[in-house]
């Protein structure tokens, strides 16, 4: 398989290929032809044009490329090569790992990724990572991404206030932003973000959803343009900088790079992200009822990160400005008033996580035509956390099996780096529910894989004529199974059968490089 690129508007044809049936079933293998970045035929025998570029699929089975609607990119990049937090299970065990980092390299600054202390003996403290001997910032970034544990240098160089805890939610958030200029690129330059891609385009990923918290319009614009171009993008923004969004006059799905640059218009606008509430392992998600312990003193239900108001505002400046919005609500007191600013506001787009529900806002969530963007891999990690914390409401976790049933419009992600940017991982959660040898979590909430490959396709079903030219070519059927214990295990590691990805007829990856 050939892993040069094709020239956007060259012809590809793609013969002997058999069709994974996302949604029609096409029996027996056919050939595929791709024009300008689309699918422009499909059947048995088609005749070769002059000039075209033709690939034996030998039998494979093709599918339209995968996409992960939810990730920060820019950490993901980050925590490619960060020292892994993920082991540590207490305080000491991180300033542990800390201190091996530093005997190894002390001249560099610790940016760590990973650590999950819900369940720690203990709350992480800043006087725990200053008891080490060093004059360099560690920054430890929690595993859901929602708080920095810092040590005083490290809050000093981020013009942080002084303190023993951790920085979490807002705060957090707008200090990550400043990461970056503090510290160096460190791995988050444009080739650093093509590798990133790659890695993904090896997965079968086509397109991704940047929900990072930090840039804007036109850091996109110039990362693009320095080669961070390989994978379809829809960059959101975040309220500040939405001014600057509006004031260029884009709605969401407009190209935002020149057409010399980006000929297919890959780049494009996103949503408006909104993050309403916290989260589950930080006890910050907004519940309906109190969490059963460590919940934060005066807020033992969670706590909105807006009023009602702040939220409505957001959302109908947003609508009036042609922008779709993605409102994060992992608490189902969150999901509750996201609803009703959306049917206030008329809003477009989706609610990000939906982690805890209840049956009567799916059915609003249906009603309303609000989409649901749910990142499976995340019941693997919180399935002991939620029992501990959220006792009595498991059988309303990632509730997809109900969302599909009530007909939300169901799409998923990763939240990469809080989980892998693995699409697999993500089906294989959808469909068994359990990532050990414990038997499936509330396995009634399981989808089929036809349903979960196809929420992770950006609604494109099987291969036909009109579709985008982003397809994965693959060794086997990965809707050849019964959704069992045995498939889901499968699915888990079927990035391997990639055999090549296409994004709009160009050749993102190539497992065979003759």
């Amino acid at each position: 398989m050939p892993s040069q690129s094709i020239p956007y508007g060259g012809t590809v044809l793609i013969r002997n290929a058999r069709l994974v049936a996302v949604t029609d079933v096409v029996d027996g293998p056919v050939d595929v032809r791709l024009e300008e970045g689309r699918v422009v035929e499909v059947g048995p025998g088609l005749p070769p044009h002059d000039h075209e570029r033709e690939h034996d699929a030998g039998g494979r089975w093709l599918a339209p490329g995968l996409w992960d609607q939810h990730v920060h990119l820019g950490q993901w990049t980050l925590a490619s090569a960060r020292l892994d937090l993920a082991p540590a299970r207490s305080s000491a065990e991180a300033v542990a790992l800390v201190r091996e980092r530093l005997e190894e390299w002390p001249d560099l600054p610790v940016i760590g990724w990973g650590h999950r202390p819900t369940a720690w003996p203990e709350n992480p403290s800043v006087s725990d990572l200053d008891a080490i001997d060093t004059d360099q910032p560690i920054v430890l970034i929690a595993g859901d991404g929602h708080h920095g544990w810092l040590n005083t240098t490290a809050l000093h160089v981020l013009a942080l206030s002084t303190r023993d805890s951790v920085v979490s939610e807002a705060e957090w958030f707008m200090a990550y932003g400043r990461l970056a200029t503090v510290l160096g690129t460190d791995g988050t330059g444009p080739d650093a973000y093509r590798r990133s891609m790659e890695a993904a385009a090896a997965q079968g990923v086509v397109g991704l959803v940047d929900l990072e918290f930090s840039g804007g319009v036109a850091d996109w614009v110039a990362r693009w343009a320095d080669g961070a171009s390989l994978l379809r993008i829809r960059h959101a923004c975040y309220a500040d900088g939405l001014d600057d969004v509006l004031s260029r006059g884009l709605r969401s799905g407009d190209p935002l790079a020149d057409s010399v640059s980006d000929p297919g218009g890959r780049l494009t606008m996103g949503p408006l992200k909104i993050i309403s509430d916290g989260s589950l392992n930080t006890r910050t998600a907004w519940c309906c009822e109190p969490y059963a312990e460590k919940a934060v003193a005066g807020f033992e239900s969670g706590q909105p990160n807006q009023t009602p108001a702040e939220l409505r505002d957001l959302l109908a400046r947003a609508t009036a400005g042609g922008l779709d919005v993605a409102v994060h609500a992992i608490g189902d007191r969150a999901v509750t008033e996201a609803l009703a600013a959306f049917a206030e506001t008329g809003a477009h787009g989706g609610i990000e996580h939906v982690q805890l529900t209840t049956r009567d806002d799916v059915r609003r969530m249906a009603g309303l035509g609000v989409r649901a963007s749910v990142q499976p891999a995340h019941l693997l990690d919180d399935r002991d956390v939620t029992e501990r914390l959220w006792p009595g409401r498991a059988e309303r976790c990632f509730p997809l099996r109900w969302m599909l049933d009530e007909g939300v419009d169901v799409v998923l992600g990763s939240d990469a780096p809080v989980s892998p940017l693995d699409p697999w991982l993500a089906i294989a959660a959808a469909v068994h529910r359990s990532g050990d040898e414990r038997e499936p979590w509330h396995p009634e909430q399981a989808i089929t894989a036809r349903e979960a490959l196809a929420a992770s396709t950006d609604g494109w079903g099987t291969v036909a004529v009109g579709h985008p030219g982003d397809l994965v070519l693959l060794d086997a059927d990965p809707l050849d199974g019964s959704s069992d214990r045995a498939h889901g295990l499968r699915l888990r590691s079927f990035g391997e059968n990639v055999v090549a990805t296409w994004v709009a007829g160009e050749v993102a990856y190539s497992r065979d490089p003759s």
